[in-house]
């Protein structure tokens, strides 16, 4: 009998989870709110009972479970090792050993950013291709390396961090990071409702989003498809400057095909024009062939890549 697998996504508001087969299949969904009081210390006995009472539910018992896959936004080593996560009040500790005493399950963990890599390469936008970078344009700029199949994790798991290549020298506002002049600071959603700001106090140039209550990356590239000459100067600056970072990125990895997620994402096509484009001029001639694709799991890339650290650990021991 085919065993199920239980994939995870803890993010700093929700924890997001799914059941699948070992093929892949998404059998149920559901989340829980990220309990972070006490240091998270309520946080993995939460998701411990919460899959204990999906087994229930489905009648799945212990010996027909794989194990289960946990991605976590922070360096993760190979070990299973956390090296901090700041948003949820953890220190460096073991999270398989630490699930362990909850539930008796094999755990695997990893890093979110390259979980939803791994979820894009196994089910999604990647599926096929061996070497893969996946982006992942939201608050931040996430990053998941993936050579040959495998995630590039580096030394303490801190690899794919493709937000803080620095870019800038002359910026003084700092990055989430404590750096300035980060990839983040300008092509994430919060980078790109900078952006039109500072565009905008540059002049009077008439513009549908001057005066916009609430600026974002959305009203941002609505305005850049309505043809808005200030919005389109905007969407030049971010498909430059993430276009070039891209291109160092491809210059070390040669990736097949860059897959572009996130909340910016669902702008379409658009953003990777704009991309795209920088992109080409800036790259070592080798790498211009790379694609581009959209990704296609959204918010369930990360309960997808969650589950397939079970199949691969799995399949290693």
């Amino acid at each position: 009998m085919e065993r199920k697998v239980f994939g995870v996504d803890l993010g700093g508001t929700t924890v997001k989870m799914g059941v699948f087969t070992e093929e892949g299949e998404l059998l149920d969904k559901w989340e829980i709110p990220t309990r972070k009081e006490d240091n998270g210390s309520n946080i993995l006995p939460d998701i411990a009972s919460s899959i204990k009472g999906k087994m229930n539910e489905r009648n799945i018992s212990i010996n027909d479970v794989a194990g289960i896959g946990i991605s976590v936004p922070g360096p993760v080593d190979e070990d299973g090792v956390i090296h901090k996560c700041v948003n949820l009040g953890w220190g460096v500790f073991n999270i398989a050993e630490e699930m362990k005493k909850h539930i008796d399950l094999p755990v695997f963990a990893g890093n979110d950013a390259n979980a939803a890599a791994l979820g894009e390469v196994w089910r999604g936008g990647g599926k096929g291709c061996k070497d893969v970078v996946v982006v992942t344009l939201g608050t931040g700029v996430g990053g998941g390396v993936i050579v040959n199949g495998k995630v590039l994790t580096g030394y303490i798991g801190a690899g794919g961090e493709i937000g803080h290549i620095h870019l800038f020298d002359d910026e003084t506002e700092k990055c989430g990071c404590g750096n300035t002049g980060c990839l983040e600071q300008y092509a994430s959603a919060t980078g790109i409702a900078r952006l039109a700001k500072r565009r905008l106090e540059k002049d009077d140039m008439p513009s549908s989003i001057r005066g916009v209550a609430q600026m974002n990356a959305k009203v941002v590239f609505d305005a850049v498809k309505a043809g808005d000459a200030l919005a389109q100067e905007v969407a030049e600056e971010f498909g430059e400057i993430l276009g070039k970072g891209l291109s160092i990125v491809a210059d070390v990895t040669n990736p097949e095909v860059f897959v572009i997620g996130g909340g910016v994402s669902k702008a379409g096509r658009v953003v990777i024009d704009y991309i795209e484009k920088y992109y080409k001029k800036y790259v070592f001639h080798a790498s211009r062939g790379t694609r581009f694709e959209l990704a296609t799991l959204g918010n369930d890339a990360g309960i997808y890549g969650s589950a397939k650290l079970v199949l691969d650990g799995v399949s290693k021991h």
